[in-house]
């Protein structure tokens, strides 16, 4: 499910640097603001990834009235760009019925089996790649 998360800009001596404060830690940069946004939302992308992987609870994104409500927030963005960056949490699973080739779906299974993926995430793994092109 595609949401937004705030991100901290900061530069430096020409250098941009990204933050997330929802994402504690997570942290990137560039030549340019830009280049710090799309460095920082592949970072974060990753993260994400690995933190579903790992089974560790996502945090609850916060508006930016609650941002501010926040000491450390207040302390961090002194002199920051503050901007939206979206970022793709998992939903919920949902369970569906499709029909597909029984040939095509063993070659499914085995190839899941290979992979050491089940067939549901063999098939969402599939899905977005296939999006993404």
């Amino acid at each position: 499910m595609s949401s937004f998360t705030y991100a901290l800009i900061h530069e430096e001596n020409g250098n941009f640097g990204i933050s997330f404060p929802d994402f504690p830690g997570v942290v990137s940069g560039g030549a340019t603001a830009e280049e710090a946004i799309a460095r920082g939302r592949d970072t974060l992308a990753f993260h994400v990834a690995g933190m579903v992987e790992d089974g560790d609870t996502l945090p609850t994104l916060r508006g930016l009235s609650e941002l501010q409500q926040d000491p450390e927030f207040q302390e961090d963005s002194e002199g920051a760009v503050v901007a939206l960056v979206p970022v793709d949490l998992p939903g919920k699973p949902v369970r569906i019925n499709i029909s597909i080739d029984e040939t095509l779906l063993d070659r499914i299974d085995r190839a899941a089996k290979a992979r050491g993926e089940t067939r549901s995430g063999y098939l969402a793994s599939a899905a977005k790649v296939r999006l993404a092109g």
